[in-house]
């Protein structure tokens, strides 16, 4: 008997959201380093090629997450209204992206492991910025083509980094400072407000 294409892509996402909470669960026990993918794979009772399936590196399950985020934020963005302001959309994409880091990264504690592997583990360090950066240049690149008259690629790139850079920065010191997952969201939105006041300079605002 054929499995509906629906039953496969829900099989699949469970698979996958499983492999996330095992490898999350045993970095914090074991540790990042001596977790391998073999262990992360047994553990949530699958082979190491589902796992490879699904992640190219034992770092992707670490951003598991990311590449679906930014594509939240390009797709409110793509479907702005003609004219809309250029600072509410920015805030409507940074607030999808918090509110699903919020449903998330967060409260399934990756978010906090993530944060804590970035000061203990070079290697993790160097895939989240990079992740980072490769994120603001696919926003700030889709933001100008909304833009063009108003944003050139400088100017575009310097806005996302300050409203992105903000968030993260913000989201890492509220993570280090023990708070929970309400509190972190709240202080990411207070960061992205802040940030967001750089969009001013710009007069590209039609209250």
């Amino acid at each position: 008997m054929v499995e509906e294409p629906g039953r496969r892509e829900r099989k699949k996402q469970q698979t996958r959201r499983a492999l996330i909470e095992t490898a999350a669960r045993l970095f914090g026990e074991r540790g990042y380093d001596a977790t391998s993918v073999a262990d992360v794979a047994e553990a949530a009772d699958v082979t190491k090629r589902t796992f490879f399936l699904h992640f190219a590196t034992k770092e992707d399950v670490l951003l598991s997450d990311g590449p679906a985020r930014v594509e939240l934020a390009l797709r409110v963005i793509g479907e702005q209204a003609p004219q809309a302001p250029l600072r509410e959309v920015l805030a409507e994409a940074v607030h999808a992206m918090i509110a699903d880091t919020a449903s998330g990264d967060l409260p399934n504690g990756m978010a906090a492991l993530r944060a804590r592997l970035m000061v203990d583990s070079p290697a993790v360090q160097a895939r989240v910025l990079r992740a980072v950066f490769t994120a603001q240049a696919r926003i700030a690149e889709a933001l100008r083509g909304a833009y063009p008259e108003t944003l050139d690629r400088v100017t575009a790139a310097g806005v996302v980094g300050a409203v992105v850079g903000a968030v993260c920065a913000a989201a890492i010191a509220s993570l280090e400072n023990g708070e929970g997952p309400e509190a972190v969201s709240e202080a990411m939105r207070r960061a992205a407000a802040i940030a967001l006041h750089t969009v001013d300079a710009l007069g590209a605002e039609s209250d």
